[in-house]
């Protein structure tokens, strides 16, 4: 198949409906829409207490909604950060990233030293035969100006593609695998005790969402490896043409960070890229991810 030699721009999107900036519908929240079609921030609530099952629910609303969510001035702990993912299931360890307080809390710590890496659109742990639902990021320390994260709408990625192009990649599986990434670091020995443990996913191309039932793009540049059933060349083509939807603009919504703010996203629906533009200064982030279901189609 001849893929398009450009990109001629999106279909017109779907955006979620506001009056006066907010989404209406809500009744113990407000719901401040960034973009048209992802990203939210939520106003009228304190993240340090537990959540009530109607409050539960608007917060659910509005993660799938809106893909992700952003709460501002949320002075949490990690125990109470922990506390709060734990509403939405169970929590993943994650067995790669450096540990902060607790087991489930991953320290994003970059300073004069350590530079940012996470400079990649990709989705969390879509290596794991099981990915997760979404992952939460409190800000600790950030800097004076720099380190924005972005967020890709991957349902309107998915929209957004030429009809032969979606007709082309509907019921493939692709291939996802941490060993180009975090196993770069390791021994050959190291390598092939977590490859035992972590062997390659294999996942659709095109993942249903499970509770909006929305298509979804679910390739990245991170932990995709090949298509399956493809020869190599044709499948570095078209993955790097699929790769290149989560750059478009009009797909994403850029977050400017601020002590004590908090994003909360739906890794299903959604790709992000932390932006590393702030080196030598201070960037500390928690992050917890709470662990979802196997990608069908």
């Amino acid at each position: 198949m001849d893929l398009p030699s450009r990109h001629f721009g999106p279909r017109p999107l779907d955006p979620i409906p506001v009056e006066d900036g907010y989404v209406a519908g809500y009744q113990r929240i407000r719901v401040r829409m960034l973009s048209p079609t992802i990203g939210g921030e939520l106003e009228g609530i304190d993240l340090r207490k537990p959540l009530d099952p109607d409050l539960y629910a608007e917060v659910r609303r509005a993660l799938l909604q809106c893909k992700v969510v952003f709460f501002r001035d949320q002075p949490v702990s990690p125990e109470e950060q922990v506390a709060f993912a734990r509403h939405f299931g169970e929590l993943e360890v994650h067995p790669f990233l450096p540990e902060g307080e607790s087991p489930e809390v991953i320290r994003f710590a970059k300073d004069e030293t350590t530079k940012g890496v996470e400079n990649n659109w990709h989705s969390d742990v879509s290596w794991r035969e099981v990915p997760s639902l979404g992952s939460i990021l409190h800000a600790v320390e950030v800097p004076r100006v720099g380190g924005d994260t972005l967020w890709a709408d991957m349902a309107a990625a998915w929209k957004g593609l030429p009809d032969e192009v979606k007709r082309r990649i509907e019921g493939l599986e692709a291939v996802h695998d941490f060993t180009h990434t975090f196993g770069l670091a390791m021994s050959p020995e190291e390598l092939a005790k977590k490859q035992e443990e972590f062997p390659p996913a294999t996942h659709p191309v095109v993942r249903r969402h499970p509770e909006t039932g929305e298509q979804i793009l679910y390739v990245n540049t991170i932990f995709t490896s090949h298509i399956v059933g493809m020869e190599r060349e044709e499948s570095d083509r078209l993955l790097t043409f699929l790769y290149a939807q989560a750059h478009i603009p009009e797909y994403q919504v850029r977050f400017g960070w601020k002590n004590d703010s908090l994003a909360f996203w739906d890794n299903r629906s959604t790709q992000h890229y932390a932006s590393s533009d702030y080196w030598p200064q201070e960037r500390v982030m928690d992050r917890v991810t709470i662990i979802g279901e196997r990608p069908a189609a």
